[in-house]
């Protein structure tokens, strides 16, 4: 799907604000996915997706998650905690008149979907998470843990401490700052002092190759230049919140889950995956950090594999 058949957006109220969403195959209303972008993305980077999985018989929907896009952004902190996300997304199937959904996250989109699941399991019927794993809860908040082992100037740990340097570089260097980090075939490098997306973002040479044409990170750098990061990185901001907030909740995923790995991604695969989630599958593709735009074919060819086992499963 190119950009120019890319669904236009809708505002739809839920949950106290409204979300920008992109909807796609209601002919096909009564079988929803809901697809949910990280940071700092935006609701095309799933542009790859759509028309496969309208083609394969799916109502896809696909919002802009609150601080991103068109979608609000309010400006309290702690309304974008794992409950105001989750609850967004369960409101979003309130409006469309559904009782449950499979749910499909990239980064933190799929930190969002770990959290649906934990906190509405009755409204998520199938998990489908691409680059970030389960992360368990333990004894230790995970910035506090984040901070002792990784130090201050590691990136959640610098959004938490400092709040308002890092999005500030980001708003000044928007273009920059998403050229180089929407990349693949980058060539290692040696860790350096300082923040690092902070440093990506004054970099004036991008390395590697892109994973965006032109036309497509213009996409994301207007959506940025009018919303600012700030909202997206807020999500960061409420992770030791998050922490607390999930203390007494049933820590394991029963959900069928498809786990969706890119071997050169900094993401470390997770060791403890079937322990918190026992109906996983796993599947890697040989790609970076942005699967959606590295793999396309071999990404859609996954999901609706193991979407179509699922089902066949399910009929027996």
């Amino acid at each position: 799907m190119n950009l120019s058949a890319f669904p236009d957006p809708t505002l739809i109220p839920v949950n106290g604000i409204e979300l920008e969403v992109f909807e796609a195959g209601r002919d096909n209303a009564g079988n929803p996915i809901v697809l949910c972008h990280g940071w700092p993305g935006h609701a095309s980077v799933w542009r790859h997706q759509v028309s496969a999985l309208v083609a394969a018989g799916y109502h896809v929907i696909v919002p802009n998650q609150r601080g991103y896009g068109n979608s609000s952004r309010p400006d309290d902190v702690t309304a974008y905690d794992i409950e105001h996300l989750s609850g967004d997304l369960a409101a979003l199937l309130d409006h469309y008149g559904y009782s449950n959904a499979t749910f499909v996250g990239h980064d933190w989109g799929a930190n969002v979907v770990w959290g649906l699941a934990l906190l509405h399991p009755d409204r998520v019927d199938k998990v489908i998470n691409l680059s970030l794993p389960y992360q368990e809860r333990g004894e230790t908040p995970w910035i506090e843990l984040m901070e002792a082992v990784l130090g201050g100037d590691f990136y959640f740990v610098h959004f938490n401490r400092q709040p308002g340097v890092a999005d500030a570089v980001f708003d000044e260097y928007t273009y920059q700052f998403l050229r180089n980090l929407y990349r693949k075939n980058e060539p290692p490098r040696q860790p350096q002092p300082g923040m690092a997306f902070i440093d990506l973002a004054r970099a004036e040479t991008p390395l590697g190759d892109p994973v965006m044409s032109d036309d497509e990170l213009a996409v994301l750098v207007s959506a940025f230049e009018a919303s600012g990061f700030t909202g997206g990185v807020n999500w960061y901001r409420n992770l030791d919140r998050n922490w607390h907030l999930l203390a007494d909740v049933d820590p394991i995923v029963h959900q069928p889950t498809l786990m969706i790995y890119g071997d050169r991604d900094m993401i470390r695969k997770s060791e403890t995956l079937a322990d918190f989630v026992p109906n996983a599958d796993v599947v890697t593709l040989e790609c970076g950090h942005w699967i959606q735009q590295e793999k396309p074919a071999e990404l859609n060819h996954a999901i609706l594999s193991w979407l179509q086992q699922q089902d066949t499963a399910r009929r027996r």
